[in-house]
């Protein structure tokens, strides 16, 4: 366990549960980064000259990691950017479903655009909700968290795949943000047409990244309008006219990107099912703890699999005592949310359980 903490200085400091706001930077990532903007002091644009190997190589990292074929990729700065220009490819009026209250850069996008709009209810049936709203408002497409950021509520893997099946005609958008890097994920057995994450939450990639994985079969479905030099730069963008081209127009910061590519690296060392294993045991664990102590609220108590995020009943005076003892969650919607990565242990939850017992109010 402890060789999972390694790396991460930041633990010796905090009680860090607050992977759900934002990622630690490891020190392995940090090296590229001092490398990568010493080398660029020192070598200028011969540094730049590197950028399209360095580029093709995150792709396939991406790639094979998520198994996504490199040429369908796209590496943008964060999920709002890669949504956005998807959104402006899509010819009005459709029809959208969401999920009501879903994370704001998912449904104030698309509510702010010419589209039909239809929702389904986030609560202990989510799953019937959507089915239900998929039959009787027939959307050409379904925009959608796989883990909710309030609560932590997760549509599995296995739902996904089999909605997917039985409703083939509708183009599925699916938000990674608070999913990817938590378990094993295959993206073209899913059945999704395009899923978008920002990489530095659970991937612990930092700022300034993201990437898009698209179904080869939706090209043709959307029509992006994005274009610049960049749109034929790179190994998977040479001929004009490239799907990927639309998403990726300007220059890309081999920084950031190279620093997603690190992310990559350190997961795979790992290994995604050692991070698997210890991610849920702790959410095991947590759900168990929060359920005897009734902070969590029924919806998430009544459902099956849950993800390793919790929103717990508490107020500003209770945030401001945990934190006093170093505790680090987040404040969001009614509560205080926690959540635990594979960096976390037992003995931070004990600490955080043992606080709350103490808290007076």
């Amino acid at each position: 366990m402890s060789n999972l903490r390694k790396g991460f200085p930041v633990l010796e400091r905090y009680t860090y549960l607050n992977t759900a706001a934002s990622g630690l930077l490891h020190e392995k990532v940090l090296e590229f980064r001092q490398e990568h903007d010493l080398d660029f002091l020192i070598s200028g644009s011969v540094l730049k000259e590197g950028q399209g190997k360095l580029l093709a190589n995150v792709r396939e990292e991406v790639g094979e990691a998520f198994n996504c074929e490199p040429n369908r990729v796209g590496l943008v700065p964060n999920f709002s950017y890669g949504f956005n220009t998807l959104l402006e490819g899509i010819e009005k009026p459709k029809k959208v479903l969401l999920l009501k209250n879903d994370y704001p850069s998912i449904n104030w996008p698309v509510e702010s655009r010419d589209f039909e709009i239809c929702y389904a209810e986030i609560n202990e049936f989510l799953e019937e909700n959507i089915v239900e709203a998929l039959k009787k408002e027939q959307p050409e497409f379904f925009a959608f968290s796989i883990v909710q950021y309030i609560n932590g509520i997760k549509l599995s893997t296995a739902f996904i795949t089999q909605l997917k099946k039985d409703f083939p005609d509708v183009i599925f958008i699916a938000d990674g943000t608070q999913f990817l890097g938590t378990e094993a994920f295959d993206f073209d057995a899913t059945g999704i047409d395009v899923l978008i994450s920002s990489t530095y939450k659970w991937l612990n990639a930092g700022y300034g990244n993201g990437f898009m994985l698209f179904n080869k079969d939706i090209e043709g479905k959307v029509s992006p309008k994005h274009l610049g030099f960049g749109s034929l730069q790179g190994k998977y963008k040479a001929h004009e006219g490239n799907f990927l081209g639309k998403f990726e127009p300007g220059h890309q910061d081999t920084l950031n990107y190279g620093s997603l590519g690190e992310a990559m690296k350190l997961i795979k060392n790992i290994g995604i099912s050692t991070i698997e294993d210890q991610v849920n045991v702790l959410k095991s664990h947590a759900k168990k703890l929060f359920t005897e102590m009734n902070l969590l609220e029924d919806a998430v108590v009544k459902r099956g699999d849950h993800s390793s995020i919790f929103n717990i009943k508490g107020d500003d005076k209770l945030y401001q005592y945990i934190r006093e003892k170093d505790i680090i969650v987040s404040q969001r919607g009614e509560g205080l949310r926690v959540s635990f990565h594979y960096f976390n242990t037992e003995e931070e939850l004990e600490i955080l359980v043992k606080a709350l017992k103490a808290y007076k109010g």
